[in-house]
């Protein structure tokens, strides 16, 4: 028995699909998130020094900015699913060219994001935070949509790399960058180094600068012969309006769910705004403790989703359901250990917050913000589920189902609940937290039983392979001719 237990260990860890397999591809990946939240803590914990006005300011502006985004970022990045269902079926000189058709989205969504930014100050003051906190809001919403299109020819650039399985360059690009932006916050919101202070617009100002780096970064790496020779980076750079439309097709049903849901929590939070600056800062703050634990996960869920791209091009459907819930332990894990740090240690994360802080203020924010973390504890559990089975469904192309998904639970259980509670009913702060750990837990749930229907076995986004006519030998196989 004992025997029989260790192999099936032993099979979980280290066959096709299982742990290490697993940990391999996502740990670069792991890093690279992670360090994406490591820079937004670092980022809203100097701007909390700076002041309360603009902590309030930071998180409503930018998840606003990454919301218009979104659209874009999530059908640009769509490329990784599409190179990795090519790479699964041996097919390496589809790659280029379907790289380029997410760099034109990349293109297109940079022009009609500047084209927004004139309409910053009116949309903020139709949110109505207060003045101090609403001319921050515009200052940083500004700058940071003047930097879209690098940000979204990186998502692109780097599903490429994550899609044929090269996720430390990923890594590396991604934690230069976050270390660029890390010096840079200090020195421009403080005023360092014979710079100015320049608070929240200083913010902004490094995180521009360090997305051009990670594009330019990314640009120096794919322009390489071998590169090029094998993926045809550069020979395939040509507009394939064939392609650009299947992109389109499966790729901007995931950028609408992107949006949606960045939407919905941008609008949860402008909601949550109208109850002061104090309830807002406390919810801002405890939005990005949470990405400690979120944004690790979403690098493990795109190493699901090239997975199961892989091996759906391959069509071994089998081991992309083994690979997925391989994924699903080690996420699960991780987030358990970390909710219980958010309960039975709230201060760890909250301490940071307050070093050089107003104490007066922040005396009130850390009461808030640590019953908070009550509801991010709990609802980070069905995070879990919600991005890696929704990662696994992305990776075989059921993207449509993900988007009618958080249509329907964004309209109807996190944006419209919040806003008769909070606006019409009179109810606080914690009324719109319960409907937002609500949504997290009902994607989940929605996610898990659509993966456990099988559907998306028999999905591919790629076009199916014309059998080839061999000259010498007819009747051979045409398999025999892509090993």
């Amino acid at each position: 028995m004992s025997r029989r237990y260790l192999s099936r260990i032993k099979d979980r860890w280290s066959s096709e699909g299982g742990l290490r397999e697993v940990l391999i591809l996502a740990f670069p990946l792991i890093l690279s998130t992670g360090s994406w939240a490591v820079q937004q803590f670092v980022d809203r914990m100097f701007l909390t020094w700076y002041s309360a006005d603009a902590i309030a300011a930071a998180t409503p502006s930018g998840i606003l900015n990454f919301a218009v985004m979104s659209l874009f970022i999530g059908t640009a990045s769509y490329v990784g699913t599409f190179v990795a269902q090519y790479y699964g079926a041996g097919r390496p000189e589809r790659i280029g060219p379907a790289l380029w058709q997410g760099l034109y989205v990349a293109i297109l969504g940079g022009a009609v994001i500047m084209a927004v930014i004139p309409l910053a100050p009116a949309v903020f003051d139709f949110i109505g935070h207060d003045v101090a906190v609403r001319e921050n809001e515009v200052i940083y919403f500004q700058y940071l949509c003047a930097g879209a299109v690098w940000v979204i020819a990186s998502a692109a650039l780097s599903s490429f790399f994550s899609g044929i399985g090269r996720t430390r360059i990923v890594m590396w690009v991604n934690l230069e960058m976050t270390a660029i932006n890390i010096v840079l916050d200090y020195i421009l919101i403080f005023g360092y180094l014979g710079f100015p202070e320049m608070g929240i617009k200083g913010a902004a100002i490094a995180t521009v600068i360090a997305g051009f780096y990670n594009f330019i970064a990314y640009i120096l790496i794919i322009v390489r012969p071998s590169y090029n020779r094998r993926f045809q980076t550069l020979k395939g750079w040509r507009f394939d309006r064939e392609l650009f439309a299947r992109l389109l097709r499966f790729g901007l049903p995931s950028g609408v769910q992107f949006f949606l849901d960045m939407a919905g929590f941008t609008i949860f939070i402008m909601i949550l705004g109208r109850l002061g600056t104090v309830s807002l800062a406390a919810t801002n703050i405890a939005f990005n403790i949470n990405t400690i634990a979120f944004m690790p996960m979403i690098g493990c869920g795109i190493a699901v989703s090239v997975l199961v791209g892989q091996y759906l091009g391959k069509n071994r459907p089998d081991l992309a359901w083994k690979s997925t819930y391989s994924a699903f332990f080690m996420t699960f894990a991780y987030m358990a250990a970390i909710s219980a740090l958010y309960v039975g240690t709230p201060w760890l994360f909250i301490e940071p917050f307050a070093a050089r802080a107003d104490s007066g203020i922040f005396d009130q924010i850390r009461v808030l913000t640590t019953v908070l973390l009550r509801f991010v504890a709990l609802y980070s559990l069905f995070d879990t589920m919600s991005i890696i089975f929704a990662s696994a469904l992305k990776g075989a192309g059921d993207t449509r189902f993900v988007m009618y998904v958080i249509v329907a639970v964004s309209l109807f259980v996190l944006v419209i609940p919040s806003y008769i509670g909070i606006v019409y009913l009179g109810y606080g702060l914690y009324l719109g937290w319960t409907f937002a750990a609500l949504y997290v837990s009902l994607l989940g749930v929605s996610f898990y039983l659509r993966f456990l229907g099988g559907k998306w076995k028999g999905m591919r986004v790629i076009e199916e392979h014309p059998p080839s006519i061999c000259a010498e030998r007819p009747d051979c196989p045409a398999a025999e001719m892509y090993p």
